[in-house]
């Protein structure tokens, strides 16, 4: 994979699933370098085939299109975003019924990243309670504890997608869990469409431990117990430019991952826009 330049400009593409298409390995990437990008972040949705077969068709798509794929992200069978309730109740590593099941997938993810070269990996963990007395706060962070050494053993970093708890709760968080692999792939739209706080002082006060970013865009909750709505980038209410300006502020150089959580031909147009507004926002 192609060393990369600073803020380089990527997309966030999936297997398949709601937010991917049906396709090969090579058809998909080859839809991803369409774009004009040529990194990004790869999605595995809950029911994806991770198997050694998988992992060959994936590593030979990405060689042969010259694709840096900087981060594997994981998601969950059973997992929902319909509303905040919904999203507590299924999501991540938080709720008990499914957490052996996806801790074992969590793993076989971190060996897929590692068979395809990549030394990446970030998955969204659910809502931290804030009472660290909390038994499921004490059950996850365990579980953090062990995929950080799990991911270790494969060369790799594993990073905390942000947004569904403030600033303070993710960093006292991560000082916790402890782990010198531990990171963030910091969303700023998440943090508006849970409602969780203003992006820029939350992206401050865990900026020690930023991997990775996910440009994004979204309005603030109408009401209480809902979710805002995501907003093609730069039409929301992050303010690209003065996130990308505290980027810079930061010493952040890793790569700017678009990601528009719609499917189509209106999700190619919007990313295309995106590209063009990166593009610009990230020169000195």
């Amino acid at each position: 994979m192609a060393q990369l330049q600073p803020l380089q400009v990527g997309v966030m593409f999936w297997t398949g699933g709601e937010l991917g298409v049906e396709a090969s390995p090579d058809q998909i990437v080859s839809s991803v370098k369409s774009l004009g990008v040529s990194c990004g972040q790869l999605g595995l949705h809950g029911t994806a085939d991770l198997g050694p077969a998988a992992q060959e068709a994936w590593k030979e798509a990405i060689a042969e299109h010259n694709l840096t794929v900087v981060t594997v992200f994981p998601a969950y069978k059973g997992e929902s975003y319909a509303d905040v309730e919904t999203v507590q109740k299924t999501v991540g590593f938080m709720p008990p019924a499914t957490r052996q099941e996806r801790e074992k997938r969590t793993y076989e993810s971190s060996d897929f990243a590692k068979a395809i070269g990549v030394s990446g990996l970030a998955t969204h963990i659910g809502y931290v309670p804030e009472d660290t007395s909390d038994p499921d706060y004490v059950a996850v962070r365990d579980m953090v504890r062990r995929v950080c050494d799990y991911c270790a053993k494969n060369g790799q970093t594993f990073a905390l997608e942000t947004g569904q708890e403030p600033g303070a709760v993710l960093k006292e968080f991560i000082e916790d869990v402890d782990r010198p692999n531990l990171r963030v792939n910091f969303d700023p739209a998440n943090m508006i469409l849970y409602g969780s706080g203003e992006p820029l002082p939350a992206l401050e006060l865990v900026k020690d431990w930023v991997e990775t970013v996910h440009c994004k865009d979204g309005t603030w909750p109408k009401a209480k117990g809902t979710l805002g709505s995501e907003a093609p980038l730069g039409k929301g209410d992050v303010g690209m430019d003065r996130f990308v300006a505290k980027l810079k502020q930061i010493g952040y150089n890793g790569p700017l991952t678009i990601e528009r959580e719609i499917v189509g031909e209106a999700q190619r147009a919007d990313i295309k826009e995106a590209i063009a507004l990166l593009e610009r926002l990230r020169q000195p």
